[in-house]
């Protein structure tokens, strides 16, 4: 071989040999392109989660300002103040059941598109609820939009349709009208224990004529016009029957709260404490109030961007503030807006943001406790609810943790505001703590019902402790939390029992 040749030879080496450097050094930048993009991908994700711990930190002594802020409103709302946030509504209840009530009760609980007839019969302290028996019927759409007449009569037509079918386990006293317990879950100015005007409809509801009207009446002349023999004896709040239906079977009750799509509470005041109060003090030196806490609003609620953003977006902006905190309604939503604002900064779940995760509403918060409550270990049922919900086919284990992560901030920091509200409550009636003159502790029970409360383990369980931790152990170990499962619907039965026309004969 000639030199020329060698050395053609060794040119061409070279250049090959130089070309797969380069190449080499094209994949070795490409390698630390997408690496250092990796790693600037989960320092974004990293800040937006420390972010959002920050913004929904619920530190002991912030839940102790809170509960000391409810106070303050619910002292306010009890004096004729116009303008307070908190309502504290007077329910005309001061004869909560004491479990001597005798007979055949009907309740009627009216609060969305479906509405129950329920009866029970009643036994006395021995027996107690000797039978009871319920049916849930379906509004049709349009008598949600037509006359209050339309309505009233439907209503009334179902409960005649119930009553025939009493069996021979329920016994109406001989001599005795049948007696209702109204319970009617839309705004309502009471006025009596078996009178109040309607506010304003809600929930899907327009009726024309009903607003300013008094729904007994209205009822009553409905089941008039059905020839039902009837009389209304109580209209009730779901909170308040919840509270009634505690006390009959826990005479240590002093009030109860929902937890659910929305929340509220009630509980037992002593009427002289109550400045707006006009009338002649009764006789049991008590009276229930519907506190409608889900309006409940103070500087010292750590509302965050998506709290303002979400509050902003609904359809009664600047109201029910602590609701949107803590309800079913809302969890599920806050933590949509979180996992939204990963995927726009963060990419949490690829490069493309999914369309479905800007659709407001599309993750309810059952969806979210079944994705929190997911305890295998690559979280694959929390992998398959962001695939059914969100429409994301492949999400990393990063990412499922990510949104667990998300979900455990959220439903933590309302468990805590919701024990916060419950200790305003128990310091508001001097439950709070031991007593310092040595006397015996009193047993204190709160009624809760809801489905976010019953189903929503983690939730429930964050909320005991925090409630617990605020009390201290000395005072926590008096309190009892109890779930008064469907509370409202036998607690109408049971005012109608405890308010009877017959009360002051048996």
């Amino acid at each position: 071989m000639g030199k020329g040749a060698v050395v053609g030879t060794a040119v061409v080496v070279c250049a090959a040999a130089a070309a797969a450097v380069g190449v080499a050094v094209v994949v070795s930048r490409r390698r630390r392109s997408k690496r250092e993009a990796e790693e600037e991908r989960r320092r974004r994700a990293a800040a937006v989660i420390e972010e959002v711990e920050q913004m929904f930190s619920t530190p002991t002594a912030l839940l102790r300002g809170i509960a000391d802020a409810m106070v303050e409103e619910m002292e306010r709302g009890l004096r004729p103040d116009p303008h307070a946030p908190l309502k504290m509504l007077i329910s005309y209840v001061d004869n909560l059941p004491t479990g001597d009530e005798q007979g055949l009760f009907y309740a009627l609980d009216l609060g969305g598109t479906n509405f129950r007839v329920i009866r029970v019969q009643l036994g006395g302290r021995e027996k107690r609820v000797v039978n009871q028996q319920y049916e849930e019927v379906a509004i049709p759409p349009h008598l949600m939009v037509g006359t209050s007449m339309e309505l009233f009569d439907f209503i009334a037509a179902e409960l005649e349709s119930f009553v025939k079918t009493e069996g021979e386990d329920f016994h109406l006293l001989e001599g005795r009208q049948r007696e209702l317990g109204f319970t009617f879950s839309f705004p309502v100015h009471q006025t009596s224990i078996s009178s109040g005007t309607l506010i304003k409809w809600t929930k899907g509801f327009s009726i024309n004529g009903t607003v300013g009207e008094d729904v007994v009446a209205e009822l009553s002349r409905a089941m008039e016009r059905q020839g039902l023999d009837m009389k209304i004896t109580a209209l009730v709040n779901d909170t308040v029957g919840t509270l009634a239906g505690g006390r009959y079977v826990d005479n240590d009750v002093v009030a109860a709260v929902i937890l659910g799509t929305g929340t509220n509470a009630a509980y037992v005041e002593q009427a002289n404490a109550i400045p707006k109060w006009t009338g002649l003090l009764p006789r049991s030196g008590n009276m229930v109030i519907n506190m409608e806490w889900g309006n409940f609003k103070s500087e010292r609620l750590p509302r965050s961007d998506y709290d303002s953003a979400l509050d902003f977006e609904s359809l009664n902006p600047g109201e029910q503030i602590y609701e949107k905190m803590i309800s079913g309604m809302y969890l599920g939503e806050i933590v949509r807006r979180i996992l939204l604002k990963l995927a726009h900064d963060a990419s949490l779940f690829g490069d493309v943001v999914p369309t479905k995760l800007e659709q407001r509403f599309i993750l309810r918060t059952p969806d979210m406790s079944a994705m929190h409550h997911d305890t295998s270990h690559d979280l694959k049922h929390l992998g398959a609810k962001l695939k059914d919900i969100l429409g994301v086919a492949d999400t990393s284990l990063e990412a499922r943790y990510i949104t667990l992560r998300v979900c455990d901030l959220v439903a933590e920091r309302g468990a805590r505001l919701a024990a916060a509200g419950i200790y305003g409550i128990l310091k508001k009636l001097g439950r709070d703590k031991v007593p310092s003159d040595g006397s015996q502790k009193q047993r204190t029970v709160i009624a809760l019902d809801g489905g976010l409360y019953e189903h929503y383990k983690k939730f429930r369980t964050c909320l005991e402790a925090t409630l617990a931790d605020l009390l201290g152990e000395e005072a926590a170990s008096s309190v009892v939390v109890k779930l008064a499962n469907d509370g409202s619907g036998i607690g109408a039965a049971l005012l109608a029992a405890s308010h009877s026309q017959y009360a002051s004969v048996e």
